[in-house]
This record gives C-alpha cells, structure tokens and sequence, in this order.
C-alpha cells in the first residue's frame, strides 16, 4: 500500500506547531501547573452573560452556526461605527491570518516581521510557501520605520506589526502607526494585530481608516473577554478586502456557541471594565515581583508583563525550566535578545502569590 504523496512543499516543512500547550506539559509530566501563567489567557474568564448564553446556546448545537455570523458582524460594526460589509469574523486571529496569507500570498512572495515577533504568521507563511524576512526589534520594541523600510528593500507583499507586541509588551502610539501606513509600499498590506488593544493607554490604536484598503486591523475574544478557548476573532478593513475573505474562508468555521457567548461579552462593558481593572492591579503586582526579585519588569499594554532576568537567554531559560518543576507554567521570547526574559500573565491573587514564591527559588537555582 502506498502512502498518498504530500505536495512538495508540505515535504519541507516541519511537523511543529508554533506553540507546545500547556496540556502538552502536563501530559509529559504527569501532573498539572499549579499556576497557569504562561498563554496570556485571562483567569478572571468570561461575563456571566456569555456564559449564560453559550450554555443555553449548547441545546442548539445540532444546528449549524450562522455562516455570516450575521449578529455578531452586526454587533462589532456598531460597535466600531462601521458598516457590517468592513468586518469578517473568524476562529481567532489566528485563523483569520491563515485565510489572510492565503488569500494575498503567492508561493515566493515575502512578508516582514520581526525577529522574535508572534511566529503564528510565520508559520502560515511557510505552509503556503512566501518566504519570511525580519528586522530586530528596537528597545523592546517592534520597529514601524524599519519595517517599512524593509518592505520597500524586497518589495514585501505584506507586513505585520503587533500593537501592543507579544511577547513583549510595549506599544506604539496612533501616530506613529499612522506614519507607518503612509509610508508602506504600494499593494503591499500592513496586518495590524491589536489582540491586546482593550489593555493599552488611551491613542495607543490609531483612527479606523476602512477606506484603506492597505490595512487589515485584526482584533479578539480570547484576552479581554476571557474566551480564548472559544476561538472568536475578527478583522476589520476595506470592504472589497472583507468580502474576498468570502472566496476562501470555512463558511462554517464558527460555532453557535462561540458566535453566542461573543456577542454577550460584547455587550456585557460592565464585565469588560471590570476585568481591564483587575489586569492593571495584576500586572502592578507583577511589577513589585520583580523589584523585589533584582528584576526589571517592562512597562506593559497587556494582559502579561515581561521581566528582564538580566542576563543572556541561556539563563532565563534555566529560570523558565526551575519555575516549571515548581508547577509554575510561563513562557519567553523566542529570539536574543529578548530571550533575556520571562513573560508572566495577569493572573489571581492567588496564582500570583504562587509565583511569588517559587520565583526566588528558581533564580537561585538557576544561578548555580
């Protein structure tokens, strides 16, 4: 029996994912974190509401969900005060940037990123065969004029900046985007991901430009709203851009229960203010962890905060592998020299109290 033959260029590609999940650690283990502080999800979870109405959603769940997600399209358009034909609505930004690369990118084309920024893209990049350049990041940040001017160096197809970033957590102002799109290349297309904006100061996101077809400005569920688990995303851009998504997307990719629970955690702002509160004592929290451990914390626009364990990226290594035999899950940046660190998510009093603990621990071990 012969095995059905992979395209050439699934054969070169590696069997990984970009991220190994925490179940995937625990499985190994044999046992579960203590502390979940490593995924940027949000322990405090979804509005009451949403809960409500997913679970009454569930008796429905012989259904198909609304391929349009027509409600929630609805919803987030008024929310946004846009028309309904300028938002797409997908399975997380994730999703959405796999049908984004699918839909822009030929085989040999080229997107800019940055080196160490969220490899989701990258990996979709690579599965339809474009081709990835970077450009360092500049102070912990990623670089707008150096992205762009990479773009016009080899003649990028698309660009992606994350505003705030992952896995650092530092942003950009409006205005500084705003010089970023002016100066991209023409045709090319800037992937603005703002997964995290609910958390940023006031201008941080710049005003919504839906007659820019160059700009494709991706939002979520899975931070603020506490539904990462719900896999509920969407986009926000030029209506000839939103509806060519029609061309290639899975119609049914949403499900009833998601489109339920989303479209109730949009309307509950009370939960979502009240949630955006506990992020800000909990990442005030986490500032003092540091301090009190010798570590310099970065200001953050997230729902996590990154420390500088102030040595190289060997070392935060060691301090990430000593707080997991501690049952403290978290993560760190992939590339030098942000690999100098560890990120740590707003969590619990108690999740962070555990963390409080085992963080001396594991830098002293980490030390020998």
């Amino acid at each position: 029996m012969k095995t059905p033959r992979q395209t050439r260029l699934a054969q070169t590609l590696p069997a990984s994912v970009p991220f190994v999940g925490p179940e995937t650690q625990e499985r190994k283990r044999g046992k579960v974190f203590a502390a979940r502080l490593g995924a940027n999800e949000s322990v405090f979870g979804p509005s009451p509401r949403a809960i409500n109405a997913m679970q009454k959603a569930a008796h429905d769940v012989w259904m198909y969900g609304d391929p349009e997600s027509y409600d929630l399209t609805h919803a987030l358009a008024k929310k946004h005060d846009v028309a309904p034909e300028n938002i797409l609505v997908g399975e997380g930004i994730d999703g959405i940037l796999g049908y984004t690369v699918r839909l822009f990118l030929e085989p040999g084309d080229t997107v800019v990123t940055s080196a160490g920024a969220y490899p989701t893209l990258n990996y979709h990049v690579a599965g339809f065969g474009g081709n990835i350049v970077t450009v360092p990041f500049t102070g912990d940040h990623e670089d707008p004029k150096a992205l762009v001017a990479k773009a016009h160096e080899v003649g990028a197809k698309i660009v992606y900046l994350a505003n705030p970033d992952n896995p650092m957590g530092t942003w950009h102002y409006g205005p500084m985007i705003d010089d970023m799109i002016a100066a991209l290349p023409k045709g090319c297309l800037l992937i603005l991901d703002e997964a995290y904006i609910e958390f940023a100061p006031q201008h941080t996101a710049p005003d919504l430009d839906v007659t820019n077809p160059q700009v494709l400005r991706m939002r979520t569920f899975s931070k603020a709203y506490g539904m990462a688990g719900a896999r509920v995303g969407y986009a926000i851009g030029h209506a000839e851009n939103i509806q060519a998504f029609n061309k290639i997307r899975n119609h049914f990719g949403m499900s009833r229960i998601s489109q339920a629970g989303a479209l109730e955690a949009l309307a509950d702002t009370t939960y979502l203010a009240e949630t955006l509160e506990k992020v800000a004592h909990a990442r005030e929290h986490l500032y003092q962890i540091a301090q009190d451990n010798g570590l310099t914390a970065l200001p953050s626009a997230t729902n996590f905060v990154t420390m500088d364990c102030g040595r190289d990226g060997a070392f935060a290594k060691r301090v990430l592998a000593e707080l997991l035999a501690r049952d403290i899950f978290v993560r760190m940046p992939f590339v030098a020299p942000q690999d100098r660190c560890i990120r740590i998510s707003a969590a619990s009093e108690a999740d962070l109290a555990l963390f409080a603990r085992a963080l001396p621990e594991a830098l002293q071990a980490a030390s020998r």
